[in-house]
């Protein structure tokens, strides 16, 4: 009996460890610069030889400069994800720059393979981010000033608003070298093929006339 209670203990260990790693793995060498070129598909990206490793394969410029904001949300973002710094492959960590424009938001969305960090570098923002069911979808809401931060816990629905006049400037570092990002209303109205238009009238208890008006609009990817 006791053996057997030592091997659950064991594998449940095991399945715990396994899911502290289930984003993305812990690197194995030094560095891995990933091939971007490569045509072999793994979880991630297969690594540069070391001999073809360049320092500019963890730089990237640019990030001083403001995005276009003139779209309908009035926000756009500017990546580095592991496309624009190869170096990052296996790291697990990135970065983003996020411009407002006056009352220009960040819709409501989800990271589903990264926790966020974000500080304010110019405006004032209100974030705010939504609990799961098993919590009654509890929002929690701050209003940010410049040099403020706040963090958005990996999964869960979040966003940002510009509640100024003027543009607003953050950077939000992310737990993953490719953190992925699934914006709610895109999604669900957005999505190709479209959902059925009785599904969704059920979801949210409104005629479908309602739905397909939404599944007409032009869907921003921010």
């Amino acid at each position: 009996m006791k053996m057997v209670a030592h091997f659950l203990v064991v594998v449940l260990f095991s399945i715990a460890s396994s899911l502290v790693h289930a984003y993305d793995p812990s690197p194995l060498q030094d560095i891995c610069v990933a091939d971007l070129n490569s045509e072999v598909v793994v979880n991630g990206f297969v690594c540069k030889a070391i001999k073809e490793v360049k320092a500019d394969d963890f730089f990237l410029s640019g990030f001083d400069k403001p995005s276009n904001t003139m779209n309908k949300v009035g926000f756009n973002v500017t990546n580095a994800l592991v496309n624009q710094i190869p170096g990052l492959n296996t790291l697990g960590i990135s970065l983003v720059r996020l411009d407002f424009a006056p009352y220009g938001e960040n819709p409501p969305h989800t990271h589903p393979r990264a926790t966020e960090i974000l500080t304010v570098l110019e405006g004032t923002l209100y974030v705010g981010f939504v609990l799961s069911n098993q919590n009654n979808n509890t929002l929690i809401t701050k209003v940010l000033n410049k040099g403020d931060v706040f963090v958005f816990p990996i999964g869960l629905i979040h966003f940002q608003a510009n509640i100024g006049h003027t543009p607003a400037v953050a950077i939000s570092g992310l737990s993953s070298q490719n953190p992925g990002v699934i914006t709610i209303a895109n999604s669900v109205f957005g999505s190709k093929q479209p959902i059925s238009d009785d599904i969704l009238a059920k979801a949210f208890q409104v005629d479908k006339k309602v739905i397909d008006h939404l599944q007409a609009q032009f869907w921003v990817n921010a």
